[in-house]
């Protein structure tokens, strides 16, 4: 272990990303990784402590450790000079056991693998409907709008058992989520997909159907309040609040600091995954942190990996000359490191060219 743990100087990590590759981490956080996996970042005078963590070990502990918090109001955000606010009403990952534990034991039947693997039909039926929609309408066309967005967001209105008439303005509201510029207005997509929902699940208990939401509405419990995962992960970063005083990785974090965790740069740790840099897709990469660890693990992992087993496949088997459209400068990346990974638009052709 580097004496590099112990430096008392906060850090200012650049989270910018790489400019020769924009899949890989910010290099700052992979030179921190290297010399320091956990620092103190700087932060106002009088302000809570601020960890980022980088390495996979440091982040795969926190991550099962109930003395850090979710609790939103727990978290000191350096950037914004305050903590922020609590979670909405229904949003698991801002949530601490007991209550988060309730909430996710109502959820988890929904979410098993056998449940899920029931699903991989319906999966195929709308991977099949939209590769016939982009066939007809010709290249180029925009992947993100016309595959990637709306095959997943159709399985969850399956799941939800969302109205077929209510689909594109569930989808809009899902959409506007990751792509939302800022905290307030992400804050202000959850509450508006939230009134949606709350005004289903009143339709869901008056007439019950076949689905995930009329289970919840009707159980009588509640209120109306793969190797391409390793390497690209689903969360860029992670807080957690730290609820009392802790030892981590030789340094001693007090009660009331936050800790910032690096997914990323923990998915490319060289002391957990050898050669971390190099997509491999024959390696095995079990261990990786894209869907999280311990009791905020992602509910809905499973029928992900079922959505790219068989829509990926798919995708190539029906346009096997499919390409990009533009130069890769071009894309247009999701930036903020608070925001879910992945492109805003990805204009694609096929075909002779």
């Amino acid at each position: 272990m580097s004496n590099a743990y112990y430096r008392d100087e906060p850090v200012a990590p650049s989270l910018d990303r790489a400019p020769a590759c924009p899949f890989d981490p910010a290099p700052s956080l992979t030179a921190l990784r290297a010399e320091q996996p956990i620092a103190r970042l700087a932060a106002p005078e009088g302000a809570p402590g601020v960890w980022m963590i980088t390495g996979y070990d440091l982040v795969r502990q926190i991550l099962a450790d109930p003395r850090f918090s979710s609790r939103y109001e727990t978290h000191y955000h350096p950037l914004a000079g305050g903590h922020l606010p609590p979670a909405p009403v229904g949003d698991l990952t801002g949530m601490d056991a007991p209550r988060h534990t309730r909430f996710r034991k109502l959820l988890a039947g929904a979410f098993t693998v056998r449940r899920m693997n029931l699903l991989t039909e319906r999966v195929t039926e709308i991977t099949r409907e939209r590769l016939d929609a982009m066939e007809r309408q010709g290249p180029p066309a925009d992947l993100v709008d016309v595959f990637t967005q709306p095959v997943p967001a159709l399985m969850i209105c399956e799941l939800l058992g969302v109205p077929y008439e209510d689909r594109d303005r569930f989808q809009g509201s899902t959409r506007a989520l990751p792509d939302a510029g800022t905290a307030e207005a992400q804050y202000a997509a959850f509450v508006e997909l939230g009134t949606y929902l709350r005004e289903l699940a009143l339709a869901k208990r008056a007439k019950p159907t076949d689905d995930l939401l009329s289970d919840l509405a009707t159980g009588g419990d509640l209120t109306d309040e793969e190797e391409l995962l390793r390497y690209l992960s689903v969360a860029a970063t992670g807080m957690r609040g730290v609820l009392e005083d802790v030892e981590l990785g030789g340094r001693q974090l007090k009660a009331g600091d936050t800790v910032v965790i690096a997914i990323n740069a923990a998915n490319r740790d060289p002391a957990r995954f050898a050669g971390p840099d190099v997509l491999d897709l024959r390696r095995s990469a079990a261990g990786y942190l894209a869907f999280g660890h311990g009791v905020h693990q992602c509910l809905g992992q499973q029928l992900a990996r079922i959505e790219m087993r068989v829509a990926f496949p798919a995708l190539l088997s029906r346009f096997p000359t499919l390409r990009l459209a533009v130069p890769a400068e071009e894309l247009s990346l999701r930036t903020d490191p608070s925001q879910v990974y992945g492109v805003h638009s990805l204009p694609v052709t096929w075909g002779q060219g």
